[in-house]
């Protein structure tokens, strides 16, 4: 059952990752990795949009923020695998690359994938993370109290 547990972790941490990378970015990679294997869709790459919900101060009651536009798929490979591709805004290229690494991910082409794209994906993010959190800290400003010398 742990076994199960930590292949859902594994899984939500690529699917998080894959949705999030910039476009162009995961099919460049796959191509780099290996030869796209041959599938048939289950559901073909389509637009659509999703709620996104928020809190204030991250502890609050939750409300719809807004819509954001998403691109889905689902396909199946030769083997059996299916493997399902959601990435933000209208890219239904990178979401036929992201089901397709969702699906070799779950084959034993997974250490290989893993190596060759999703390392290098994050890698890429964190260091766009660390390069946007110094930016913002750069213009931080600390405010303090000064006194004025009367008693």
């Amino acid at each position: 059952m742990n076994d199960l547990s930590s292949q859902n972790t594994d899984r939500k941490k690529w699917m998080s990752l894959l949705a999030k990378a910039p476009e162009g970015r995961i099919a460049a990679l796959l191509d780099t990795a290996t030869a796209r294997p041959g599938f048939d869709w289950l559901r073909a790459p389509e637009v659509g949009s999703v709620m996104v919900r928020g809190r204030m101060g991250g502890t609050g009651d939750a409300f719809n923020m807004g819509e954001m536009t998403v691109t889905r798929c689902a396909l199946k490979l030769g083997c059996g695998t299916v493997g399902h591709g959601y990435v933000q805004g209208r890219r239904k290229a990178c979401a036929e690359a992201a089901a397709l690494i969702d699906a070799l991910m779950q084959t034993q082409a997974a250490p290989r994938i893993q190596a060759e794209v999703l390392d290098p994906l994050t890698e890429e993010t964190e260091a766009r993370q660390t390069s946007r959190a110094d930016k913002a800290a750069a213009t931080k400003v600390d405010f303090f109290t000064m006194s004025r010398g009367e008693d």
